[in-house]
Order: C-alpha cells, then sequence, then structure tokens
C-alpha cells in the first residue's frame, strides 16, 4: 500500500512538471460562410460569445437579444473589421454588417452571427484573398474555417459541410478560388481540420501513448524459470509486475502490431463519428467525454495488470466507439451537415488517421530504441500511472462538471509555452 502511496505521489509531482498534458480535447472554432451570387456575394461570421469574451474581455452571458448586445456591437465591428478582410484584383472588399442574430448550439455554445453584405462585387472576381485571424494572437490553437454556402458558378449550391478553407496562427491569409469546384480543396482542408485535431485532442494522445508504451516489449509467460503455468508464477508477477516484460528483437513486427492496434481504435471511432455527426446517434456530452476519460486509465491500468491478455486490440475498438462521439463534436456541434457530409466525414477520418500515424512515428522509435534498458519498464510502469492520474484528474471535471483551477493556471503556462516555441506571436 506505502509503495502504490508513493508510485501516486510521483505521479502528482510529474503532473506539476508537465502541464501541458492536463488540457483537455476542445473544438475551438469560427465561421466565416460566403454565399456567391451574380453580381453581389453575402456572408455571415460566426463566433461564441464565450470566444467574443475572451477575445475583447468582455462577460457576455448566455441568452444575448439584440438589445443586450446593442451596447457592444460598435466594438465587435471594429474587432471583426480589423480581423477580416478581403480583396482582389478588383481592389478591397469591405464587410458591411447588416444584422446579427444568435444561434445556440448543444454542447458548444452560443454563436453571435454577424451578417453582412461585402462591397465592390459588381464583378465577381474568380479569386480573393482572404485574412481571417480571430482569435488567433491569443489562442494559438483556435482554429477559423471558411465555407462556401452557395456559388453557381461554382456547382456549390446549399452547402454547410464542406470547408473550403482553414486559418491558423501560421496561415492567416489565403486565396480563395471562386471560378472552379473546390471539392479537393475542400476534402484536404477537412484532412489538415482531422489532423489538427487529434494533435490538439491531448485526451485521445494520451490513449494513443497509453497503446504504444507496451508495443515495443511482450510480457513474460512465466518470471522464473520452472514456475510456468503455475499459481506461483502468477503470485510473482501480480507482486514484481516490473519483471513482467522481454524487450521486442525486430522494429518492423512491433510497428505494425501497434498500427493494427491503431486501425482497431481508427475503424471504431470513424463509426461512431459518422453515426454522430449524421445525427443517426447522440449521446449525452458529458457521458462520452467522462469515458474518453476513463478509457484513458483503463488503457494504462492494462499496462500494470492485463485485463484482456494480450488482446489490446479490445480496448483500442471498445473506447474508440466513445472516442468518435468526441471527434463528432468538431463536425456536429457546429451543425454542419449537407450535400458534402460524406467527403467532409471521409476528410476528416483520413486526418486523424494520419495524424495517428504521425503521433505513433515520432514516439515508437525512442520506445524502440529505450526498450533494453534496465528502465524500460519502469518507464511503463510509471508513465501508465501518471496516465492513470491524469485520466482520473479529467473524469473528476468531467462527471461532476466542475472547473479544478489547477486547469486555469496550467493553461497560462501552457501559453507562455506556445510562445516560446513560436506558435503565439
Amino acid at each position: 500500500m506505502k509503495t502504490i502511496l508513493k508510485k501516486i505521489l510521483l505521479g502528482i509531482i510529474i503532473i506539476q512538471l508537465f502541464p501541458t498534458f492536463l488540457s483537455a480535447h476542445a473544438a475551438e472554432q469560427s465561421y466565416l460562410y460566403l454565399r456567391v451570387f451574380e453580381e453581389s456575394i453575402e456572408g455571415t461570421v460566426e463566433i461564441t460569445s464565450d470566444d467574443i469574451n475572451k477575445a475583447l474581455g468582455l462577460s457576455l452571458k448566455r441568452g444575448l437579444t439584440i438589445e443586450t448586445i446593442k451596447p457592444y456591437l460598435s466594438q465587435l465591428y471594429t474587432y471583426l473589421t480589423k480581423h477580416v478582410s478581403i480583396k482582389s484584383k478588383f481592389g478591397p472588399h469591405s464587410l458591411n454588417f447588416t444584422d446579427i442574430d444568435f444561434l445556440e448550439v448543444k454542447n458548444v455554445g452560443e454563436f453571435i452571427r454577424f451578417n453582412f453584405d461585402l462591397d465592390n462585387t459588381a464583378n465577381i472576381p474568380d479569386e480573393m484573398e482572404i485574412k481571417y485571424d480571430v482569435l488567433l494572437d491569443k489562442y494559438p490553437i483556435h482554429r477559423n474555417l471558411l465555407v462556401i454556402g452557395h456559388n453557381w458558378k461554382a456547382g456549390i449550391i446549399d452547402n454547410e459541410a464542406m470547408t473550403s478553407l482553414i486559418f491558423s496562427p501560421s496561415d492567416r491569409e489565403q486565396t480563395l478560388q471562386l471560378a472552379k469546384g473546390s471539392l479537393w480543396q475542400g476534402f484536404m482542408a477537412m484532412v489538415k481540420l482531422g489532423m489538427w485535431h487529434i494533435w490538439i485532442g491531448l485526451d485521445h494522445i494520451l490513449f494513443l501513448l497509453a497503446l504504444v508504451l507496451p508495443a515495443v516489449v511482450r510480457r513474460k509467460k512465466t518470471v522464473l524459470s520452472g514456475l510456468s503455468n503455475s499459481g506461483a508464477s502468477s503470485e510473482l508477477n501480480a507482486k514484481w509486475p516490473l519483471q513482467m516484460w522481454n524487450p521486442v528483437l525486430k522494429f518492423k513486427p512491433a510497428f505494425l502490431y501497434i498500427v493494427k492496434i491503431v486501425t482497431f481504435f481508427t475503424i471504431a471511432h470513424s463509426l461512431t463519428l459518422s453515426l454522430a455527426a449524421l445525427e443517426l446517434v447522440i449521446l449525452p456530452s458529458r457521458f462520452v467525454e467522462s469515458v474518453i476519460a476513463l478509457s484513458i486509465a483503463l488503457a494504462a491500468y492494462h499496462n500494470i495488470r492485463p485485463i484482456f491478455g494480450n488482446r489490446e486490440w479490445i480496448i483500442a475498438f471498445g473506447f474508440g466507439l466513445f472516442h468518435g462521439f468526441g471527434f463528432a463534436s468538431v463536425l456536429s456541434g457546429k451543425g454542419l451537415s449537407g450535400e458534402f457530409m460524406t467527403l467532409s466525414l471521409l476528410g476528416f477520418n483520413v486526418g486523424v488517421e494520419i495524424g495517428q500515424i504521425v503521433i505513433i512515428c515520432m514516439i515508437f522509435p525512442v520506445l524502440f530504441l529505450l526498450r533494453k534498458s534496465i528502465s524500460y519498464p519502469k518507464i511503463l510502469a510509471y508513465g501508465s500511472i501518471i496516465l492513470i492520474l491524469i485520466s482520473l484528474f479529467w473524469f473528476t471535471e468531467r462527471v461532476f462538471d466542475i472547473n479544478l483551477l489547477l486547469d486555469d493556471y496550467l493553461m497560462k503556462i501552457y501559453r507562455k509555452g506556445m510562445r516560446f516555441i513560436g506558435l503565439r506571436s
């Protein structure tokens, strides 16, 4: 018991030293919709009230009305004009704001919709240079999506699903093609979005890490010779779990093994992501996020005390189903739907898979080099304990819908780190 307490205390200390782990997956996005007609262009900028509060230091509450937001309109329009600009070969195209309305999206927040007409569009250009950097200075994990809702010239009618461009801190200004179809461009934008969301979704990354940690070793069938399949062997394995592992001999089989495990994870989350995004199956967000947090703990605990033998694919597939519902907030949380939803889902799933493979390619070679070291069993054991602690921290927050405040402090350190490595100006 004392040994377990020492390990938990050590884990808590390490958590304090690595605050970037304690930021759960979040889909922080704003939207710019454009509707292109023969001699005019209309549009809408959609931002949640929470994001507006972050950007301008306001204290807007849920349940906004025209009257309650009216005192801030001038400030809001000034901010949007500064951070959303459009120009073409015909010169600048100013945003002439017309009216606002509101859209409450379950599990995401209340969007304020700023409708506008685009100036200087008697002649529709073939392409436009667009800058869209709302919130990117303050929150580098934020992403701004541009969606072409209507463009007859490009064959786009009533689209609310296919994203054409995604703006990030390193890609704030981009060229939008209006004269030709943008299905491929939109598909690739969704691929990039899927990659980005697996990279900032630390709960998903830590679940992958729990699966990858034991991939370069194999459990010993016995600890001491002559005790095979005996009760004494099981007792020794339980008493000294650090002695339960043999390093794998070859890189390729071990790498293909973990790719196979992650493939089961991908298949599972692709299924439920599609079901949730198409609104065929809807589960409560708090329940889904709580199970996702718990999945990290179970996968990590399996590394210490095996639950499913050598069938890690069961854990990967089972909890991959719930991770898919978590990913769905990126697509269905905003209510994106329409004729291009199939391509959006395919692109996003491809992006998530690429993102996962990139993570594995970064982690696996390092673990493979360390696998024969005398300390690797400790890395596996203590690393799993740390993952369990982080998981329980998130699980407590999500089940009881509370903010333990430690996250706020840690996120300040996280943002300073982002600024230090150049991801935030």
